[in-house]
């Protein structure tokens, strides 16, 4: 599991694991704009339940500059997560350098009513060499 999902955090028995590529047909560096597509995969090792509320993304560029972006839920859900199950979801981020970063969290309520926040591994946003 970890060949294709090199990055994972564990929080309260919830392991985040995040596989990241960069699209290089939806990238224009000529334009200042890379593009890369990540996939989650939310896994409950935890003996209860629990559900997916909010997401809290920190994206910084390769210049440092810092972006947070806070929704409901992901990718327009706010999946249950049963004992032994995992929730999977592909989404993407743009930047204005061809390098840069993630890292984050989700907040999870479990079956009981009782909220924690989940971390979500930092993750390189990396574009290949030109040329490469």
């Amino acid at each position: 599991m970890k060949a294709l999902f090199p990055n994972c955090a564990e929080t309260a028995g919830i392991v985040v694991r995040v596989a990241v590529s960069f699209l290089p047909e939806q990238s224009e560096p000529r334009r200042g704009r890379w593009f890369w597509a990540y996939h989650v995969r939310i896994e409950n090792e935890s003996p209860r339940g629990v559900q997916l509320l909010t997401r809290r993304w920190i994206i910084t560029d390769g210049r440092g500059a810092r972006h947070a972006v806070e929704g409901e839920g992901v990718v327009g859900e706010q999946p249950m997560i049963a004992p032994g199950a995992s929730f999977d979801y592909v989404s993407g981020c743009p930047l204005a350098t061809p390098t840069g970063w993630m890292q984050g969290s989700y907040r999870m309520i479990d079956e009981a009513g009782s909220g924690f926040d989940v971390d979500i591994p930092r993750f390189a946003l990396l574009a290949p060499a030109v040329g490469a």
